[in-house]
């Protein structure tokens, strides 16, 4: 006979109390899954990687070990004025991902529509002027070196 003792199954899952807790934030158009800890869950806004999302958070005094469904709207605000002005934080230039922008020359860091809105204005510049860049992109073949065959 089997002599064993079956041990039941711990259940290792994250118990909320629903008191101030939200399962879906929106914050910049986009979904956020309020399970996960904030600096995570803020990655899934578009152009906010780990890095941006980590030092956000610190800036904008927020722990990091909250869960995103556990952060208060004080703290969102907080969160949504240090990603749209992240150079008045004395977050770094070498941060941003938009560096002396062709237009203004300034460093901003751009986010959710704002990117996909930028990079198609960048494709109609370099189309514009005739760069080899933009005819590629015209002509839909390869852009960045690789083998077409």
């Amino acid at each position: 006979t089997a002599s064993f003792i079956a041990h039941p199954i711990e259940n290792m899952s994250i118990v909320f109390a629903d008191d101030g807790f939200t399962h879906i934030l929106r914050l910049h158009n986009t979904n956020i899954d309020g399970k996960v800890k904030i600096p995570f869950a803020l990655t899934k806004i578009k152009g906010v990687g780990r890095r941006f999302a980590n030092i956000v958070c610190k800036m904008a005094m927020v722990d990091l070990d909250k869960r995103a469904g556990e952060v208060t709207e004080e703290e969102q605000q907080r969160i949504l004025t240090v990603m749209a002005n992240p150079r008045q934080f004395k977050i770094p230039d070498w941060f941003l991902n938009r560096q002396k922008d062709h237009k203004d020359g300034k460093f901003k860091h751009i986010v959710s529509n704002q990117v996909d809105s930028h990079l198609r204005e960048d494709i109609e510049r370099l189309k514009k002027i005739r760069n080899h860049r933009g005819l590629r992109h015209a002509w839909q073949t390869r852009v960045r070196g690789q083998h077409t065959k």
